[in-house]
């Protein structure tokens, strides 16, 4: 035997097989104890349950010799049990596998007859290449099938002749087989550099009378085996009518090595038709190394619109700085599709030295030019802070947005002042909702989250009252421990503006910190309102996160003792509904003694008592007990 696959397969093929045979057969597991080779074929020869001896076969795919294969053959005549022994003997390495697969395909017949032959072109059998070749001819198409194809795995120079032969004499699905076989025989020899011999293969398989999918492999065979010389039959494929085959030859050009065929592609971007064309492009545009980028800047300029937007967007991989003038001057021009579909690749495309290039550009851009210049500056992340600032003074209101645009996606936690104070004393009032939106998107983005807090902190206590709300919505979306304490003194000042932003965004609050926060402002608030609006936040809490159940019950039951209207009261008694548990059960009947609650919570305790039986809990002592 040679080229064995890894025994490490056998035990994949082994769990995917055995949940199968566990479910269907239903037969008791038991657990193989036994570790050593001889104690697994002694299970073997015992009366084991099937399940047990299919566990053996499995480790026996890892342990087996010699010394196993006898009784592994045994198996092969059994339906439940052939598959699992084949397993073992794909992997046991010696002749000895190789003979008894040999016999075993002249008693079997059927499934199991196929599913032997299958092993021996798992095992690349030589020896068995007589046997196969005769069973070619057979009357079971499954069986003469599966026989070409094992005779294909094996691929030396008989199996390949019996296959060549059947090709011409086959018919049906087991002339799709031999088909099949054939090719395996080709990817062999063209893997063993025999080039020459596996062209040979591909073009007859090309040339006969067989399914698509046959003819789609045997042409891809045919274009790679020939090396630079198949250039010539993939653009041939390329210009095929069959889509099939065109879709295989775009595929095909993305692996083909050597620079040549670029050029081929170059010239046949050029000929094809604008459907065809746009996905030419795109295999270009898939072999950065060799591509012909002046072809796709050309494809990118003029033509076809869906070939240039496909151009353009190709140019996201290989373009370089070579490409930019013309990718602003589409980014610039009249068409809306095109000049978006280039702002979008100017603003990835990877190539050293771009970023440099763009900023170079600033100083001297005309003014159709510049605030797209920096808006490029602002997608890029392009550390360009002091050129972005200078363009905060230009008198074109366009610029000076972008500008902030652009800052709020690069500045840094150091230079975040820049935009507090745009915020805080804007020079243009038509410029501030954009430097608020600019702040908020750099303020978010700041990996020191707490630092980024403390300097909003910090700003908020000199804001104008028309600003506060703004920096507390920011902190909000900051989040963190600093965030969090900044909203809870907020919403206790005597700023009504601030309670009112502080104590709603407090109630929006996306973690448990915020749980003692809210309870507090429930109890402490200036106006109920406010009070209200914590407390629900503060049952929301409970209601939507994981934790303990203990914790979520002796939540809920503090927002029953401080609720001082039924509304929250049934809030609570619902969280309880939402996540029934044995103490969730508890607390619902203690909450039936508040005369007012005493419906709703008996509802709920019945609610949380159904719910437990179902998982099978004993809740009557709860019930009967009045939850103590």
């Amino acid at each position: 035997m040679q080229n064995h696959l890894p025994r490490i397969r056998s035990l994949t093929c082994f769990l995917l097989a055995f949940a199968i045979l566990s479910t269907v057969t239903l037969i008791p597991v038991h657990s193989v104890a036994a570790e050593s080779e001889s104690e697994l074929i002694a299970v073997l020869r015992s009366d084991a349950p099937e399940a047990e001896k299919a566990v053996v076969c499995k480790k026996l795919a890892i342990e087996g010799s010699d010394a196993a294969v006898g009784e592994l053959a045994k198996l092969l005549s059994n339906p439940r049990l052939s598959s699992w022994a084949r397993i073992a003997l794909e992997v046991i390495p010696g002749q000895k596998a190789d003979e008894v697969l040999r016999q075993a395909t002249q008693s079997l017949d059927g499934g199991l007859l196929v599913g032997v032959i299958n092993s021996i072109g798992v095992r690349r059998d030589a020896g068995a290449v007589e046997a196969l070749a005769a069973r070619l001819q057979d009357i079971d198409a499954q069986v003469a099938s599966a026989a070409a194809v094992a005779l294909g795995r094996i691929g030396n120079e008989a199996a390949t002749k019996s296959l060549q032969q059947a090709l011409a004499s086959s018919s049906g699905a087991v002339r799709n087989a031999v088909a099949e076989g054939y090719l395996l025989c080709a990817e062999r020899l063209h893997t063993e550099d025999k080039s020459g011999a596996a062209t040979e293969i591909y073009d007859q398989i090309r040339s006969a009378d067989l399914p698509m999918q046959r003819i789609v492999e045997a042409t891809r065979g045919a274009i790679l085996s020939r090396g630079q010389d198949g250039i010539a039959l993939l653009m041939e494929t390329f210009r095929s009518d069959d889509k099939t085959l065109f879709q295989l030859a775009l595929f095909t050009a993305r692996e083909f090595p050597g620079g040549e065929v670029d050029l081929a592609l170059a010239d046949e971007l050029t000929r094809a038709t604008p459907p065809r064309a746009a996905l030419i492009v795109q295999a270009m545009a898939d072999r950065p190394e060799t591509v012909v980028l002046e072809a796709v800047v050309n494809a990118a300029q003029t033509g076809d619109k869906h070939v240039r937007l496909s151009a353009i967007d190709a140019l996201k991989r290989v373009g370089d700085v070579s490409s930019l003038s013309v990718l602003l001057d589409i980014a610039a021009g009249p068409d809306p599709e095109l000049s978006q579909t280039a702002i979008d690749t100017l603003a990835e495309i990877p190539s050293d030295g771009v970023d440099d290039r763009l900023v170079a550009l600033l100083p001297d851009a005309e003014s159709d030019r510049y605030p797209l210049l920096i808006e490029l500056v602002g997608r890029r992340r392009i550390d360009a802070v002091p050129e972005l600032v200078r363009a905060l003074d230009h008198s074109d209101s366009d610029v000076r947005h972008a500008a902030l645009i652009a800052i709020g996606e690069t500045v840094s936690l150091e230079k975040l002042d820049l935009l507090l104070n745009q915020v805080l004393d804007p020079k243009n009032t038509e410029d501030v909702a954009t430097a608020q939106q600019a702040l908020k998107s750099a303020s978010v983005r700041m990996p020191d989250r707490e630092a980024c807090a403390a300097k909003l902190a910090d700003a908020l206590q000199q804001a104008p009252a028309n600003t506060k709300t703004l920096l507390l919505e920011i902190l909000s979306d900051v989040g963190g421990t600093t965030a969090l304490q900044t909203l809870a003194m907020s919403a206790k000042s005597n700023d009504a503006e601030m309670q009112d932003a502080a104590s709603r965004l407090l109630g929006k609050w996306n973690n448990l910190d915020a749980a003692p926060v809210l309870l507090d402002l429930a109890e402490t608030a200036p106006e109920e309102k406010y009070r209200v609006r914590a407390l629900r936040g503060y049952i929301g809490l409970a209601r939507k996160f994981n934790m303990p159940e203990r914790d979520r019950v002796e939540m809920c039951k503090r927002a029953l003792d401080q609720a001082s209207r039924s509304d929250e009261q049934k809030l609570a008694l619902d969280v309880l509904k939402l996540h029934p548990s044995v103490a969730a059960l508890k607390l619902a009947v203690q909450t039936k003694q508040i005369p007012s609650l005493k419906q709703d919570a008996t509802a709920a305790a019945a609610e949380i008592a159904q719910q437990l039986r179902k998982k099978g809990v004993d809740v009557s002592r709860f019930i009967s007990g009045g939850g103590s």
